[in-house]
């Protein structure tokens, strides 16, 4: 499955410094409202260290990274909803994402204007506001042809009365995560997206917990901190001074490897391994998988004519050098249609078609 993150916030809260940071694109980032005009997408590989050392014991040059797409939209501003700005035009363009990175100003810096923005809370308060807004004009345009289609279908009886509850807790300021999603997937409704709130700090607060957990506690979610400009100067330098450079800020990781662990949390997600001499690669699937519907990710035929996988553990792998010695020692199993896939998991799956 694909991993897309939709990025939204107020302007010039930091969307296209973060986004160019990172998908290491040269998207448009200046100092006024709606910089971002059309919606700039960039689909970046996983970092995954695994892979590098797999394709040395497989002897492939071929590394195939599972990725993620960002999706960065134009600011949005109080009154968007009833067109104020440019309007609400641009969610479209995100209601197809897999999660929404709301980014949060949480820095000060007099030569940055503040467009609508004032602090972290009423940041947030204006945008979590402006989606519901946008979601109640979606559900009653569909309410109305819900409701002539229940008196020819009486089983739609459950999707109307979930789409209704919705209009109601929207209305209502309220979740719709507890709602049956599947009722109002084709909805695309942006509420009912997880949210990874991205407080986007200067380079002290980073190091400054207590603003941190002041910050943490205005978030209705997963929440994480990047300094948006740090992140622009990681960008082009190698491993060795991206990692010295991050540490002098006490960071271990950089933005990018937090927002996708963050959205692998959010979203129930894992990824399992494939390996051989055409190739390695590192595949995404949700948490609880069947080995089956792992094998569908990389064909539907795969799915459908499941005889078996062969599974390795990726540390037993390592440490026997080689899958013929990890079979030797044991290591290499097979398992059935049952078997719930593992992060650490190496695979080679038999079918039939």
């Amino acid at each position: 499955m694909s991993l897309s993150i939709g990025i939204a916030g107020l302007p010039n809260v930091g969307k296209s410094t973060l986004f160019n940071a990172l998908t290491d694109a040269e998207a448009l980032a200046a100092n006024y409202p709606f910089a971002t005009i059309e919606p700039n997408t960039g689909i970046v590989p996983i970092p995954d260290e695994r892979l590098a050392k797999l394709a040395e014991i497989y002897k492939t040059d071929k590394i195939v990274p599972a990725t993620v797409t960002f999706v960065d939209i134009a600011g949005l501003v109080e009154g968007a909803s009833r067109g104020e700005g440019l309007g609400n035009q641009f969610l479209s363009h995100i209601r197809g994402c897999n999660a929404i990175c709301q980014v949060v100003r949480a820095f000060e810096d007099s030569e940055v204007t503040r467009s609508g923005s004032k602090d972290a809370a009423h940041d947030i308060e204006i945008i979590n506001t402006e989606l519901a807004l946008a979601d109640i004009v979606t559900v009653n345009n569909r309410l109305p042809r819900l409701e002539k289609e229940l008196k020819s279908d009486p089983k739609l009886k459950p999707v109307y009365e979930t789409v209704a509850k919705a209009k109601e807790l929207l209305e209502a300021g309220q979740n719709l995560r507890e709602l049956d999603q599947e009722h109002l997937a084709d909805l695309h409704l942006l509420s009912a997206k997880p949210v990874i709130y991205v407080f986007n700090v200067d380079e002290h607060t980073l190091a400054d917990e207590p603003k941190k957990q002041r910050l943490k506690s205005l978030a209705k979610g997963d929440c994480i901190f990047i300094c948006a400009k740090l992140e622009s100067e990681l960008r082009g330098l190698d491993e060795a001074d991206r990692t010295e450079l991050l540490a002098s800020y006490g960071q271990k990781q950089s933005g990018l490897v937090q927002l996708i662990h963050s959205a692998y949390d959010t979203l129930g997600l894992q990824s399992y391994l494939t390996a051989g001499e055409k190739e390695v690669r590192a595949w995404t699937i949700l948490k609880g998988s069947t080995a089956p519907q792992a094998a569908g990710v990389i064909h539907t035929d795969f799915q459908r004519g499941f005889i078996a996988a062969q599974v390795v553990d990726y540390e037993d792998l390592i440490t026997a050098g080689s899958e013929a010695a990890a079979r030797a020692a044991g290591k290499v199993r097979t398992e059935g249609k049952d078997y719930i896939m593992r992060p650490g998991d190496v695979v080679e799956f038999r079918f039939n078609v």
